[in-house]
């Protein structure tokens, strides 16, 4: 860890020109803050704030000696001559209008976001070149010399290749923070956009920041934008989303934020490097940097905007050529990549409300504030996947679509609550970000009384995906997702390496999936092709068995392994693979020992893993496949996981043509069983099986 460096303030320069004649429009909310920089400035002699302009006057005493106050800005305009700068710092759906009434007369800062619609700013952008005005937006986050820091860093290679982007924010706001006007958590006002939800406007600077990191600053840089938008309060705007962004260049940016969390954690922008992070708090301007070198921290100064504003105007005035004025930090053309992201937030369906069960609220009155239950680990999972709310399956999210998940094993009528019981769930795995290695898989998984014994794009390991089967190496390319481990290199590495397992067909009926499966290389050249049959069996009134029966066929000459087969001491993973939920009182035990370290890596007919979970205490037994003495892998300290291991220690080599063969059966128990009553479960199969 390295030291925590003090902040260093930002130059300050004696004005070398005379006072700019500077106007406020909007002196409550974010205006006041504009007020006390212009006093500061006003103090430093950079500045004269020479009129102000707001329907509701400000406190006797508030504004410098001298300074004119007027209702609304065409009488400002009117009654004010020689006008250097304006800043408008009003509500969202008012600044086209008062940014167009300005520009004939004076360069202008524009609070965030600029504008609430693509064609308004489109028009905004026409009227600033048209008049030779200098527009700064309002994103003050974009002043942080950190900014530059990460730049440096990342042309240094402190952190690798950038993966990917992320940002979180964890807010709190009660019911007067919606009461506050009457555009507070609005769509639109009177037919006029507002589009105040938690991206646009107290997140916002999260997008324009992450966005600026990735490089993304006109409306073509972006290639995509998706929307996963919610509200728990009584609003139409969202107050809790995912935004999903893919730049023209194809880095992922996901932005998971939210108003209604347990209590305020200050946002933060994450780097995820191939050797490394960086995480940048953009309201401390602080930024961690963790890689191979160490860990290190340091607070950076900021530069002010409107003091940036001035001096670009200064520049542009006594300049030789353009070559020697400096751009603005945040100009309005530079709005162009978050601007479209409003647009996708503004066009998109409208937010759809969680459900009260879901949603707990503490306090009283005005004062009371909605805080969704789990809304940290939702947005720790959103960013680490890089995946929406829908993806990641939370109760009170959108579902996700056929094309996507559908039920495909169920039970008898007279099962559980009355009538059929679906107990497992498909999930196509397509939409998945190509480093989670995308493939299908069973999630949730159910007991008869609806415990969920699976997990999927758990934040530790995103790419560990419910119930299913896969590998981290078949002629060197990843399907299993993450890292890979290459005996050459001795550790973990992050490498383009993942292929993906693609769905060419997949009948099913109530309690049968049949699949068609084709594992395709990243160029897409198929390695293997796999016959994947999955059954239900009920077993008694609280016990149900899934059988899952694969058959793979080489296409190619193939070598299947994984780390365990590459080198790696005991991490044997690859094949049938079980991520469970997070759970408590978990026990591990097979025939012959207790306890992940006992289990781990043994060879034993059956397997059994009880807990109580989040719905209920449960039981799953594993038994081993019939055609081989795969060891078992096994982790409870570091994560909750069950495998079973096709290439323990050395790889399973097929000629083009060959097939291998493995059948997994699972017991799935609404009670935590003793070892006593998994033998006699587990011996109850084999003698149906004689």
């Amino acid at each position: 860890m390295g030291t925590l460096s003090t902040p260093v303030p930002a130059e300050r320069k004696q004005p070398s020109h005379e006072a700019s004649r500077v106007a406020l429009v909007g002196v409550h909310g974010f205006g006041a803050h504009h007020l006390q920089n212009l006093e500061r400035l006003q103090a430093n002699g950079v500045v004269r704030l020479v009129a102000v302009a707001d329907p509701n006057p400000p406190t006797p005493g508030a504004l410098p000696p001298g300074t004119a106050v007027f209702s609304n800005l065409d009488e400002l305009l009117a009654g004010t001559p020689a006008l250097e700068l304006v800043i408008v710092a009003t509500p969202i759906q008012t600044h086209a209008q008062l940014a167009l009434a300005t520009l004939p007369h004076a360069d202008l800062y524009l609070e965030k976001p600029p504008v609430a619609s693509l064609a308004d700013f489109n028009r905004l952008q026409e009227a600033a070149t048209a008049a030779g005005r200098s527009v700064q937006v309002g994103f003050q986050s974009l002043g942080s010399r950190a900014l530059l820091a990460i730049e440096e860093l990342l042309a240094a290679g402190e952190i690798g290749t950038l993966l990917g982007i992320s940002a979180t924010g964890r807010w709190v706001r009660d019911r007067a923070y919606y009461k506050r006007s009457r555009w507070a958590g609005k769509r639109s006002l009177d037919g006029i956009d507002v589009v105040d939800g938690v991206a646009t406007n107290p997140l916002a600077h999260a997008i324009a920041t992450a966005l600026r990191i990735a490089g993304a600053r006109m409306a073509d840089d972006l290639a995509t934008v998706e929307t996963d938008l919610y509200r728990a309060n009584d609003i139409e705007s969202d107050d809790t989303s995912v935004i999903r962004i893919r730049t023209a260049a194809g880095l992922p940016i996901t932005c998971a934020l939210t108003l209604c969390a347990a209590e305020s954690v200050e946002p933060y922008i994450t780097l995820q490097g191939s050797e490394g992070t960086a995480v940048f708090h953009y309201t401390e301007d602080r930024l961690t940097v963790s890689s191979a070198a160490g860990k290190s921290e340091t607070v950076y100064s900021r530069v002010d905007l409107t003091e940036d504003l001035l001096e670009h105007r200064h520049q542009l005035r006594s300049a030789q050529g353009p070559a020697t004025v400096a751009p603005l930090i945040s100009p309005l053309a530079d709005s162009g990549a978050f601007m479209q992201v409003l647009e996708a937030i503004r066009t998109a369906e409208s937010p759809a409300l969680i459900p009260e069960e879901y949603v707990t609220w503490e306090g009283e009155g005005d004062a009371a504030r909605a805080v969704i239950d789990g809304i940290e680990d939702a947005l720790e999972r959103a960013t680490a996947a890089h995946a929406t709310f829908s993806e990641i399956g939370l109760p009170w999210a959108r579902p996700a679509g056929v094309d996507v998940e559908r039920p495909v094993l169920s039970l008898p009528d007279g099962v559980g609550q009355g009538g059929a019981a679906v107990v497992a769930t498909l999930q196509s795995g397509a939409g998945l970000a190509a480093r989670l290695s995308p493939r299908p898989y069973l999630h949730p998984v159910r007991t008869l009384a609806g415990v969920k014994v699976t997990d999927h794009l758990p934040a530790d390991h995103p790419w560990h995906l419910g119930a299913g089967f896969a590998l981290q190496d078949v002629n060197g390319s990843n399907f299993w997702g993450g890292k890979t481990y290459t005996r050459a290199a001795g550790r973990y590495e992050e490498r383009q390496d993942h292929g993906r397992i693609i769905e060419q067909s997949a009948p099913s009926g109530a309690a049968l999936l049949e699949q068609d499966l084709s594992w395709q290389a990243p160029d897409g050249t198929e390695l293997l092709r796999e016959r994947r049959t999955t059954h239900s069996l009920l077993v008694d009134y609280r016990t149900w068995q899934l059988e899952l029966r694969t058959e793979l066929t080489a296409v190619v000459d193939s070598s299947l392994g994984g780390p365990g087969s590459n080198g790696a001491l005991g991490s044997g993973y690859g094949g049938f693979f079980w991520r469970l939920p997070a759970c408590t009182g978990a026990e591990v035990f097979t025939l012959e020992g207790r306890g992940e370290p006992a289990v781990h890596g043994s060879v034993s007919p059956w397997l059994a893993w009880t807990a109580d979970f989040p719905e209920g205490p449960a039981t799953l037994v594993f038994a081993a496949p019939a055609e081989a003495q795969d060891p078992w892998f096994v982790r409870m300290a570091d994560y909750p996981a069950v495998g079973s291991a096709l290439v323990w220690e050395r790889p399973v080599d097929l000629t083009a043509g060959d097939s291998l063969v493995r059948t997994f059966a699972v017991w799935i128990v609404d009670a935590k069983l003793s070892p006593a009553d998994v033998a006699e479960l587990v011996a109850g199969r084999v003698s149906a099986t004689r």
